[in-house]
């Protein structure tokens, strides 16, 4: 279906509008459609409902001025939050985390940029290398993914909670769970980092072998997650199909320091030939 036009006018009427009120019907003008069909195109461009693409980019663009310093209370009511609350309730929704919280940390946070539906082309090369066993000290994650979990690891401090002040880099892992046939998530410590409080943690090995580790390209605070994400599906749609190797079906994992700011972490994933 050739939507692709037709809803880029509407994203750029909404570009143009975050900070006044936008209706749905007004989307559907721009755009061409009637009221239903606008909802129902717009989700299968963009996998998204129109609403949750505004909410979710006007906390984006709020984010943004936490970070430029402008006081909350200001910006959120700038972008249509009518009190703190439900500013509050809106942004604890979408990261499952405070505004207090991440204002303390400024963690990286999996935030919205403007949708483009022609992307550059995206490629990372892998270097091969053979790591021996290791063992994590981690938490297991309660969130529905891993995005959610890391806003919590990061803000509320639990690396050096886990490490007694130390910085050091920290490790997400997926582990296939036969059991309940789901991916689990975990996030810790090498366990030779493990100096602090440990409560609620478990031992995890990460079995020895061959690995493809995967740099993720250079980001900003604001693209991380998103290049991220990018990078997995590149792994899994383009390089792994084409590779030659196959995936072990053990666990994979990406490892990167929150406070360094650089913006680039990298992933490893375990193969056979």
């Amino acid at each position: 279906m050739d939507y692709k036009n037709h809803i880029k006018r509407a994203i750029d009427y909404i570009e143009e509008n975050l900070k006044n009120e936008i209706t749905i019907a007004d989307c559907a003008k721009v755009s061409g459609y009637s009221n239903y069909h606008f909802i129902r195109v717009f989700k299968e461009a963009t996998g998204l409902t129109p609403a949750d693409y505004i909410r979710k980019r006007r906390l984006t663009e709020i984010v943004r001025n936490m970070r430029k310093g402008v006081p909350v209370c200001e910006i959120a009511f700038e972008y249509g939050f009518n009190s703190k609350e439900n500013f509050t309730r809106a942004f604890f929704a979408e990261h499952h985390i405070l505004p207090s919280e991440y204002k303390a940390a400024l963690n990286s946070l999996k935030l919205y940029e403007p949708i483009i539906f022609e992307a550059e082309p995206f490629e990372v090369k892998p270097e091969l290398t053979y790591l021996e066993p290791f063992e994590l000290v981690v938490y297991k994650s309660d969130e529905d993914c891993p995005p959610k979990f890391w806003n919590k690891y990061n803000s509320r401090k639990w690396s050096k909670k886990l490490t007694g002040g130390k910085t050091c880099a920290d490790f997400g892992v997926c582990v296939w769970n036969q059991n309940e046939n789901k991916l689990d998530y975990f996030i810790g410590v090498r366990k030779s980092d493990a100096l602090g409080d440990t409560g609620n943690t478990i031992e995890l090995t990460v079995p020895g072998g061959l690995y493809a580790v995967f740099a993720t390209p250079q980001s900003s605070h604001f693209d991380f997650i998103n290049t991220i994400h990018r990078t997995w599906d590149y792994i899994y749609n383009e390089w792994l199909p084409n590779s030659g190797y196959e995936h072990t079906g053990g666990c994979e994992f990406e490892t990167y320091i929150e406070s360094s700011r650089t913006y680039s972490e990298k992933i490893y994933i375990p193969l056979k030939s």
